[in-house]
Parts: C-alpha cells; structure tokens; sequence
C-alpha cells in the first residue's frame, strides 16, 4: 500500500511538472507569436540577448527626438534664439555623419592588445553623447539671455555640446550595429537589423511621448532635468546594451594583421552607374523629408497655437507614421515589391503631406496640420526602407558594410544639410515679409514657412527624376528575387 503511495505522487509531480512544461511552451509560442521579429532570435543571439542590445538604438532614437523635437522649439519660441542659430546647432551633430563608413571601417580593423573591435567605439561614443547632453541645458540658457555671462559663451559652449551629442551618437550607433552584425548569424541578419531599426523608431517615439508630457507646462527647471535626465539614462541604456555582449577575439585586434585600405574600397563602390544615381535621390529625398525638422514645431506653435506638450508629441506622431509607413513596406518587399518604386510611392506621400501641412495651417485646421505630420513619416518610412533595401542589393563579395556605409552617410550629410538651408531660408524669408519687401499678400507669418515647404515639393520631384531610371529599367520581380532582396521587415505585423 505504501509503494502504491509513493508511485501515485511521483507520477503526480511528474504530471505537474509535464503540465508546467506545456504551459511554458504555450507562452513562449504566444509571445514569439505577438512580438515582431520575434524569430530573428538565434541560438547564438537569443531573443532576450538581441533586445538588451537594442537598447543603443533607444538611446539614440531619445538623444534625436531631444535635439530635433524639443529643443528647437524652446530655442525659437519660448528662448527666442534666431532659428538659424537654431538650425546650425542641430545641424552641428550631423557633421560626423560622412564618417559612419570610415568609422565602421576602423572598428572592423580595430588594433587592440583586448581583443576587442566595437566594444571600445560604443564606449567613448557613449562618453561623448553623455558629456554633451550634461552641459547642453546651461550652454542653451544663457544663449537665451537666461543665465550668468555673455550670450557668445553660451553658443561657442552649445556648438560644443551639439558636436560632442553628434560624434557620440554616429560612433555609437555605428559600431552597435556593427557588433549586431557579428553576433547574428548570416540568415538572421537581416531581421536583426531591421529590429534595432524598429526599436530606434520605437525609442523616439516614446521619447516624444514622455518630453511631451513632462513639458507641457514649461520651465527652465524642467528643461534642465530633461535634458540632464537623458545624459543619464542615455549612458545607462548604452553600457547595458553592451555588457558582456562582445567576446574578446585577440587575433581579429593583433597589431600584425593585414589591413586593407579604405580609400580602393570606396573608390570600387562609388564609380558610377547605378549607384551612384541612387545616392543622388538618397541625398535629395532625405534633405526634403527633413529641412522642416526645426521648423514643423515652431510653425505649429505659432501659427496654430499649439503648446510646447503637443509640438513636441508631433514628434511621436512623426514616428507612428514613419512606423506605419515601415509596416506598409514589410507588406509590400514581402509580395516581391521593387524597392526603387517603393521609394517612389514614399516621395509622393511626402508631396501630398507637405500639401497638407501648408493648407493645415493657412486654414488653421489642426487634424489636416497632424495628418500631414503622419504622412511626412510614413512617407520617409517608404523612402528610407526602399532605398536602404536598394542599397542592400548593391553590396557584393561581402562589402555590404561599404554600401550601407555610404547610403548612411549621404542620407545623415543631406539631413544635416537640409536643417540648416531651412532654417536659414525661413530666417531670410521672414525678414523680407516684415519688412514688406514681398508685399502684403506675403506679410503673414506663415510665408517664410510655406516657402520652406515648397522647396521640400520640389526636392522630392527632384528626387523622383533620380531614382525614375532605376525603377524604370529594374527587373521584373519574382519570388526569388523578393527573397534574396528582403529587408527583414516582411514578419512586422501590418
């Protein structure tokens, strides 16, 4: 009787414990099932592994909505430093960005007695983000007239702080997604990829969300512990993306190992043909999705009355559509669609969008102003994943590290570019219409605006003569040629 006892509970534990298994297995099944990407989780990189490494991507992701969402509404409505001012300082960060390429190149060929290549360049970019957002708040302050001191130390002391945001966040982001590429197997590669970019434009789309929030009623207070905040937890989101995720590799760091030049390896990449053209429609389609970067949340504040909470949430409804717009082209390059053409799809939303936005203000109607902000990001989401995946194709022997190289550093040198013309634009334009140099039909303070946004029309139809050719005269898509083109963003839930 006693065995049979005994027997009886063991087979009873054995069940529970059967049962638990089970349940365990339904949940994980549920949850790769609801997360996107979920299956871009390897054994060597597991699911939990890949997110913590992300984390990068959302310090980035807040560092970008802090400067290009928040910041430059403060300057130019409530500090009243010139937007030119304004538009150099956020212009300042992207002065780095024709390095990405150089910089991913010396992390591969990185000589180190540790043994380690990205680890190091993720390090001293966090240093540097973290610096330039701790001094950032006083330097902008007295810029404003609001602190202690003469108003040109403030803007020598701001151009450094932008400079240091600048070179920390290319360093970083460059060589995080270097060591995401080492530690993904070939196969997954490419969703890895498309997972910390999903999670930058998560990152800023929180991030807007919470600044929004925290500065709806605004003080100087406030924004120091806003920005100082972000220093804080940008450095924390950085050394925990990076822990332990690197192995040390001595023989990849010795000083002996041969190292080949950057110069023949550019040089092989950029000589004509196809891509060069789409570069040429990378750099205008980027600089005309984003010369309204320091102008969209100003014109909302002044001409539409909005608040410094809900200019700065236009940040987090830029993102939505930009995350909509990257749920569309998953759908899309999933069915085997052409990527140039894709990207032409997205130069037309922004055309329409920029229609909205100009017809949102002039009539005063907010919905039509915030669903031109939705269309401007999905627009850019189009643009960036199709020219990015065209990019992706142009890689060949393994030098696809040149290639998203070099679309990265046109893309960010356009945008940089494109900040400071608008913001120097909308100053000129302004000046003549108060002035009355224009006349009274252009007087009104949206004028130097509208003008800005024009310009951006012509810039995607500019855009849309580059990249015309190369969806004109691209192959016929088939299953294959869909599959070995993928982006990685076919699993994202539309």
């Amino acid at each position: 009787m006693l065995n049979d006892l005994l027997l009886q509970r063991v087979a009873e534990k054995a069940a529970q414990k059967a049962g638990l298994g089970d349940s365990r297995a339904q949940w994980a099944r549920l949850i790769n099932a609801c997360l996107p990407f979920a299956d871009a989780a390897t054994t060597e990189l597991p699911l939990s592994r890949l997110l913590r490494l992300s984390l990068f991507q959302i310090s980035v992701g807040m560092t970008t909505v802090l400067l290009t969402g928040t910041l430059n509404r403060v300057l130019i409505v409530e500090l009243n430093v010139p937007a030119v001012l304004v538009a150099a300082m956020v212009a300042i960060p992207f002065l780095f960005a024709p390095f990405r390429a150089l910089i991913g190149f010396k992390s591969d060929t990185h000589r180190s007695h540790l043994g380690w290549r990205r680890g190091p360049y993720i390090w001293f970019g966090s240093l540097m983000q973290f610096g330039g957002l701790a001094i950032m708040p006083f330097s902008l302050l007295i810029s404003g007239g609001h602190g202690t001191g003469a108003e040109w130390i403030g803007h020598i002391a701001a151009m450094v702080a932008f400079l240091l945001v600048g070179a920390g966040i290319h360093t970083t982001q460059t060589a995080g997604l270097a060591l995401a590429n080492d530690l993904a197997p070939e196969h997954a590669r490419p969703r890895v990829v498309a997972l910390l970019y999903v999670m930058l434009l998560v990152g800023m789309l929180i991030s807007g969300v919470l600044m929004g929030l925290v500065l709806a009623d605004f003080q100087e207070v406030k924004l120091v512990g806003v920005v100082q905040g972000a220093a804080v937890l940008a450095i924390v989101l950085n050394m925990t993306a990076l822990w332990k995720q690197e192995a040390q590799n001595l023989a990849l760091t010795a000083k002996d190992k041969p190292r080949p030049p950057f110069r023949e390896a550019w040089a092989e990449f950029s000589a004509g043909g196809r891509a060069s053209r789409l570069l040429v429609a990378v750099g205008l389609g980027a600089a005309a999705f984003s010369m309204q970067d320091v102008l969209l949340e100003p014109y909302g504040g002044r001409i539409l009355g909005l608040s410094v909470g809900q200019t700065t949430s236009l940040t987090a409804l830029w993102s939505a559509g930009t995350l909509a717009g990257l749920a569309f082209a998953a759908r899309q390059l999933g069915k085997g669609g052409e990527p140039h053409r894709l990207a032409g799809h997205g130069m037309v939303l922004g055309i329409l969008a920029f229609v909205f936005v100009i017809c949102g203000g002039a009539l005063s109607l907010i919905p039509v102003f915030c669903a031109g902000v939705f269309m401007i990001g999905m627009g850019g989401g189009l643009f960036s994943v199709g020219t990015l995946t065209s990019a992706m194709a142009l890689a060949r022997d393994g030098k696809s590290g040149i290639a998203l190289g070099a679309w990265g550093a046109v893309q960010a040198t356009a945008v940089g570019l494109a900040i400071l013309v608008g913001g120097g634009l909308r100053d000129l334009v302004a000046h003549l219409s108060e002035s009355g140099a224009l006349g009274a039909a252009m007087s009104s303070p949206a004028t130097s605006y509208a003008v800005v946004y024009h310009l951006e029309i012509g810039l995607l139809f500019a855009a849309l003569i580059a990249i015309g050719p190369l969806a004109r005269y691209a192959p016929i898509t088939t299953k294959t040629a869909s599959e070995t083109s993928r982006f990685g963003l076919a699993d994202l839930p539309a």
